[in-house]
């Protein structure tokens, strides 16, 4: 008997040296973090947002390419030429709205219309259309620049939004792993323990100090803890499995997570501290409503564009025509030899212009709607994660002190068995307890770590 009590009391001196453990290749919280930021593809994809909005802008600014033109219209019909016309120009839109023209003509032939005819040297043109009516303020080629702007602007928002994402499932995942490893470990120290006391008790029965029946009692709780150890080896292969399709190298391939890294322990200290009233600020930046908040934008500048159908269309073309390029510096205006034209048009009900507007301020109000809702919902949503994460931290430290009290009645059963006042089966039932409580205590300070990366996700912000 003396023999199995020293084994019993040794059990405790390896139970209590379990919690200060120490172990090498620990794939810590924030290295974890930093590296998915640096390679995980989703990241990569959100950086590839502001590429795209950068070429959106671009493909705006090519409506304001100059463009290049010529034309040759030629008729020669038996030995006769008809007409020989050549023109090039060059139109150059900017972004005042007014079109800046110039044009060389050429034309000769037998039957050229007598508007045709120029000097044999061709006839040189400069000048510019302008619209004071209908375009004047805003035409479909600023507003286009002005969308793609907004949504420049836009897409650092939609990568914030995709990287917060990312931060909040890689911390889920993450902590969920450390969770499956402490228990695990646990398990594996509850079961090796176990088979030191079955093999003491074993040996005190065949030296004839317990009986027989106790065998059965330490043998069962071997086999109990060794099933439960199996179900836990394989959540932690799983959760390992889920962690692994964080982790991309720098060629942009998947990494297999090393059998020998391990997570960072649940217990160990961190800097997880939350300041309500600046999240509460931070809310009203969140990223969804950044976007909201440019579409708005974007709508404004569709409605101010409807809005100039309201106007007629009042076009505006003047030309200068000379026979060389030094001529236009002695070029009277509107004296001699210039082109002038004016268009005029306008419908008379305006009822094609009025509903595109009606329409364009209906789409702001929905928009602006939905805006609303969504920030009263990202507020009620952060609420509600400062909460959790409150309430997580009582309960850590409710169940961490049970867990403590737990190990003290264990710790007295121990003593009450050592003087033969206490059974095996009380001693389980006290040691099971224990190992039940640290599970709890396991899976709430993931929850409790899990709630922070969510309160952060709620305000806005993940890996800043």
């Amino acid at each position: 008997m003396r023999k199995y009590i020293l084994l019993v009391l040794l059990f405790f001196s390896f139970h209590w040296a379990f919690g200060q453990e120490l172990v090498q290749d620990t794939l810590r919280f924030q290295d974890f973090l930093e590296w998915v930021r640096a390679f995980h593809p989703v990241s990569k994809q959100a950086d590839i947002t502001l590429e795209m909005g950068a070429m959106e802008v671009r493909t705006a600014r090519g409506g304001f390419d100059p463009l290049i033109y010529g034309n040759l219209d030629q008729k020669t019909y038996k030995s006769t030429d008809y007409y020989d016309r050549r023109e090039a120009g060059v139109t150059i839109p900017t972004m005042a709205g007014i079109e800046l023209l110039g044009t060389f003509e050429q034309n000769t032939g037998q039957f050229l219309d007598p508007e045709n005819i120029v000097p044999s040297g061709g006839l040189f043109s400069a000048g510019a259309a302008v619209n004071i009516g209908q375009g004047l303020i805003l035409d479909e080629r600023r507003a286009a620049l002005q969308q793609a702007k907004i949504y420049q602007q836009s897409t650092e928002a939609e990568r914030l939004a995709l990287l917060n994402e990312l931060y909040l499932k890689g911390a889920d995942t993450y902590w969920k792993w450390s969770e499956s490893y402490s228990n695990m470990k646990a398990f594996e120290e509850a079961v090796r323990l176990t088979r030191i006391r079955y093999d003491a008790v074993k040996r005190s029965f065949e030296q004839g100090d317990v009986a027989a029946i106790d065998t059965v009692e330490a043998y069962t709780q071997l086999l109990s803890r060794q099933y439960r150890l199996q179900g836990l080896q394989n959540q932690f292969f799983v959760q390992t499995q889920m962690l692994s399709a964080f982790l991309w190298n720098e060629e942009e391939e998947p990494m297999i997570l090393q059998e020998q890294v391990i997570p960072q322990p649940l217990s160990s200290q961190d800097d997880f501290v939350i300041n309500n009233e600046e999240l509460r600020t931070l809310v009203a930046n969140h990223p969804q409503l950044r976007i909201a908040d440019f579409e708005l934008a974007s709508l404004d500048v569709e409605r101010r564009l409807k809005s100039q159908s309201m106007l007629p269309v009042v076009k505006l073309k003047y030309n200068f025509l000379v026979e060389s390029i030094d001529g236009f510096e002695q070029a009277p205006f509107f004296e001699n030899n210039y082109k002038f034209g004016v268009s005029f048009y306008t419908p008379i009900l305006w009822r094609k212009a009025r509903g595109s507007v009606g329409l364009a301020k209906a789409k702001i109000d929905f928009k602006q709607n939905s805006r609303d809702l969504k920030e009263l919902e990202l507020r009620n949503k952060l609420e509600a994660e400062i909460n959790s994460w409150n309430t997580y931290n009582m309960q850590v430290q409710t169940v961490r002190e049970n867990v403590n009290n737990l190990e003290r009645l264990l710790s007295a059963e121990m003593r009450k068995f050592e003087m033969g006042e206490s059974s095996l089966f009380l001693v389980n039932a006290r040691e099971v307890s224990v190992f039940d409580a640290r599970i709890t205590l396991n899976g709430l300070e993931a929850k409790r770590k899990i709630a922070f990366a969510k309160v952060r996700y709620a305000s806005g912000i993940g890996f800043e």
